[in-house]
């Protein structure tokens, strides 16, 4: 396979300025990220190509076959596979990955997760199928659940149907994880309680599937209630909490607040954790994020609710810190996530559930 030199990461905030400079036409903008998404009265979004879109070629020394396949014409969602070379024990656990970006902004194809989900490819042994979803505002939620449904009944359908393509050969359809990092782990939370729920139809509709856990990064919840670490980080970080409410303002459903239980998992509203049978999970907790208390409080209720969980909380860095940090610290904390990862692919639910801090 041809050799690729992987596409830098730029983050520069005056494509804000630049794009929409002609869109007056569109009236005045009613809510705006910098440097990410701008949403104008008619219903316009303009979203600042920040961060490269590449193809799926890979570097042939990594070891990684990837390629892209439609899996929903109509809506046009799609999925970028990762398949290591190496299989020294049979066929791979699949790894259904769902990237971040609060919703509204992020795609499979951005060369950030290209990199990352391909080195994790590698690490822990597993083909991936990193899902690009529909986004708001255009597609308000529940659409990203929806999608993340579609994509496993796509997955029973290969499964069902025997097909040899070139990343089936290699998959283990009865050992799948469901991940996702910030909006993607929280739509891979969801999809986790609507597969633990007690609607045999949802069990039944997706055989001969098997689900065996979730690996949540840095989970995106709110509530309307502010923590103590959304009120007192105060280090730079990609997810500021103005960011987080207006993301949460233009992904959720028209007159919701972020007690809604699609951003709050432990609002009143949401589904009792003791009445479903969740997978084991585990969440990856960055020290220095505006989330990290929310994730801290989401594990607590996981336990308290006698579900199996595990957390590492990872010290100095900050939200998304695996895809955007090239500092040598998150480089450092980048490959003990993918050790994490690997690890907890490999073994759970065989040990106990098992907490770390690393610093």
């Amino acid at each position: 396979m041809r050799r690729r030199r992987m596409a830098a990461i730029t983050m520069d905030p005056s494509l804000s300025r630049q794009v929409g400079k002609d869109s007056h036409q569109h009236g005045a903008v009613v809510e705006e990220i910098h440097g990410l998404i701008r949403v104008y009265k008619d219903g316009h979004v303009e979203r600042p190509q920040i961060v490269p879109c590449v193809t799926s070629l890979l570097p042939s020394d990594l070891g990684v076959t990837c390629g892209d396949i439609v899996i929903h014409k109509l809506t046009n969602i799609w999925a970028r596979f990762y398949v290591p070379a190496v299989r020294c024990h049979g066929k791979l656990p699949l790894l259904v990955y769902f990237h971040g970006g609060g919703f509204c902004v992020g795609s499979a194809a951005w060369s950030c997760y290209h990199d990352f989900l391909a080195r994790l490819a590698a690490k822990a042994g597993c083909l991936i199928m990193s899902v690009n979803y529909r986004l708001a505002p255009e597609n308000p939620l529940p659409a990203a659940y929806e999608d993340g449904f579609k994509a496993f009944l796509w997955l029973k359908q290969e499964a069902v149907s025997g097909a040899s393509e070139w990343w089936s050969r290699a998959c283990n359809f009865s050992s799948i994880f469901l991940a996702g990092d910030s909006a993607g782990a929280n739509i891979a939370h969801h999809l986790s309680l609507r597969l633990g729920s007690n609607r045999a139809s949802e069990a039944t509709a997706l055989k001969p599937l098997v689900f065996k856990g979730t690996i949540l990064i840095q989970p995106f919840f709110g509530g309307e209630a502010r923590t103590h670490s959304e009120k007192q980080m105060v280090s730079p970080s990609v997810l500021s909490l103005t960011a987080s409410d207006t993301y949460w303002r233009l992904s959720l459903p028209y007159g919701a607040n972020r007690d809604h239980p699609w951003c709050n998992p432990m609002s009143k509203g949401s589904i009792k954790l003791l009445e479903l049978r969740l997978l084991p999970t585990m969440v990856c907790i960055s020290e220095m994020d505006i989330l990290k208390d929310r994730n801290l409080e989401f594990c607590s209720a996981l336990a308290s609710a006698g579900k199996r969980v595990e957390h590492v909380v990872y010290k100095g860095v900050g939200h998304a810190f695996q895809i955007l940090n090239k500092s040598p610290l998150a480089q450092t904390r980048t490959l003990e996530m993918l050790s994490h990862i690997s690890s907890f692919i490999t073994r759970w639910p065989l040990d106990p559930p098992t907490h770390h801090d690393c610093r």
